[in-house]
């Protein structure tokens, strides 16, 4: 270990190490925190579960970006996909008592 004259240095020299040891404390928990993760689900894998599955953590997923289905009768650049809330155009259409499919793509 190495001895250090704390009495000796500067303000500026004391605060460069306590920012040091702060940094070396950190990635020092983070790389056994991730050691300790991957062995863990090393253990679950090899029993035939996730990790996630035995920490109860449910996994997101995302979903694909939505393909258009629908296109405005007058403006083909305003689309669609037929998810979330109706458009008023699409709407509209609708209440006229026009067919969707008449505005698919």
């Amino acid at each position: 270990m190495v001895d250090f004259n704390l009495e000796a240095m500067s303000l500026k020299e004391l605060r460069q190490m306590h920012k040091d040891l702060a940094k070396a404390i950190s990635t020092y928990e983070d790389r056994h925190k991730a050691d300790a993760r991957a062995k863990l689900e090393v253990i679950a894998k090899e029993m035939g579960y996730s990790f996630a599955d035995l920490i109860g953590v449910e996994v997101k997923t995302t979903r694909a970006p939505a393909v258009a289905i629908y296109r405005h009768p007058e403006n083909a650049a305003v689309t669609w996909s037929g998810r979330g809330r109706k458009p008023q155009w699409f709407t509209d259409h609708i209440n006229s008592g026009k067919d969707p499919s008449d505005l698919a793509v």
